[in-house]
């Protein structure tokens, strides 16, 4: 899986499906030798093990990581061994977080009528639903974003799903204007009605539509981190597709370094910027995941409720935030409003930091990034 030994800012197998931070993802892998991406550092030898009483001592802290699949995404977890903790008790810790973060979609999934949030969705403009303290709590963030961008952020574009297919049925189809207009009629996030007391929901409208899909996997990123600081880690990320969340300093104290991707670049491993993280979490939103090119035009997943068709003012966006939940309810919105309003989107939520590719290629960063983001090329320019 692995090419040759990596550099200390060139290292990570190849991850075509996520959509940023190929280097990220990897932070600490150069140690690696070329194995299955489970295993990691001195422990993940190909050669056979050796009986117990000969095993050499270890040489240091050991990388472990575990990857799976929830929320319609890749997951990928790591901290390293220490004194206390061996590769086993890492392992059963990592495991204890992807476990939250399964129960976490289970909640808020449309894919399941019995979730809560289908149970809303089919009470849509009928009655009001009562749903568990992380749905209301990833609601209310979604009304946040929406208040605070104008509206461009609306978790009730679901009620165009089916028109648009970018996802595993993807397709180069692009719906008829009146069909958009009829469909995007139904999205308007005021009409989310919340009695926080009784911790119920409801859709005003009827045949209205919620999806969670643009903001829930920040909520179990972080979710999953909370799981790892009670459980003793300090140092460690989590990772769920675009989102991730990045704890503490590697064991010899240095810096976790995450790479921002090119939007046009060859693949998920080419990135044109990079940026120390520590105790913070990104997200980004790119036009290049789940598109297509159809008449000499881009055609993506992320929406303008405004017009009903992809948004075109950013190539891509990468939120830096102090949680993996605000991360990932200002990227799409930055990314629609276009660089001048993101970034003053982002100026005004505490803590918060972006790297916008607009339409044009031009590089915008945001004042509390500036001198924390390298730049190590422009990215590369093309449709």
């Amino acid at each position: 899986m692995h090419g040759p030994r990596c550099s200390p800012l060139l290292c990570f197998p190849c991850f075509p499906c996520f959509p940023f931070l190929a280097a990220a993802l990897a932070l600490a892998a150069c140690d690696a030798p070329p194995r299955a991406r489970q295993e990691a550092g001195p422990a993940a030898s190909s050669a056979a093990p050796l009986p117990a009483q000969a095993a050499p001592p270890q040489a240091g802290p050991t990388r472990v990581a575990v990857e799976a699949r929830a929320m319609g995404t890749s997951l990928l977890l790591a901290a390293y061994t220490s004194e206390a903790m061996d590769e086993a008790a890492i392992r059963a810790r990592l495991d204890k977080a992807i476990a939250e973060i399964r129960r976490l979609e289970g909640l808020m999934t449309t894919w399941r009528p019995d979730s809560e949030l289908s149970r809303v969705n089919a009470a849509a403009g009928k009655g009001a639903v009562e749903v568990s303290p992380e749905s209301l709590a990833v609601i209310e963030k979604s009304l946040w974003i929406s208040e605070r961008s104008e509206g461009v952020f609306d978790v009730t574009f679901e009620a165009m799903h089916g028109l648009w297919k970018f996802d595993e049925d993807i397709d180069d189809n692009v719906p008829r204007k009146e069909d958009v207009e009829r469909a995007r009629a139904l999205i308007d996030h005021r009409q989310i009605k919340i009695d926080r007391a009784r911790r119920t929901v409801m859709l005003g409208k009827p045949g209205m539509r919620m999806s969670l899909g643009g903001i829930a996997k920040g909520y179990a990123v972080d979710a999953a981190a909370r799981v790892l600081r009670g459980e003793g880690l300090t140092s460690f990320f989590v990772q769920a597709g675009g989102d991730l969340y990045i704890a503490g300093k590697k064991p010899d104290g240095s810096p976790w370094r995450a790479g921002v991707r090119d939007p046009r670049g060859k693949d998920a491993n080419d990135y044109f910027a990079m940026i120390e993280v520590e105790d913070h979490a990104f997200s980004t939103a790119g036009d290049y995941e789940r598109s297509f090119i159809k008449d000499g035009r881009r055609y993506h997943h992320i929406i303008d409720p405004r017009t009903g068709f992809p948004a075109t003012a950013s190539r891509s966006v990468t939120i830096w935030a102090k949680d993996a939940l605000t991360a990932d309810a200002v990227d799409d919105a930055a990314f629609i409003l276009g660089a001048e309003k993101g970034l003053a989107l982002v100026e005004s939520i505490e803590d918060c930091g972006a790297v916008i590719v607009d339409r044009n290629n031009k590089v915008w960063v945001s004042k509390r990034l500036e001198g924390k983001v390298e730049v190590l090329r422009q990215p590369t320019d093309g449709l």
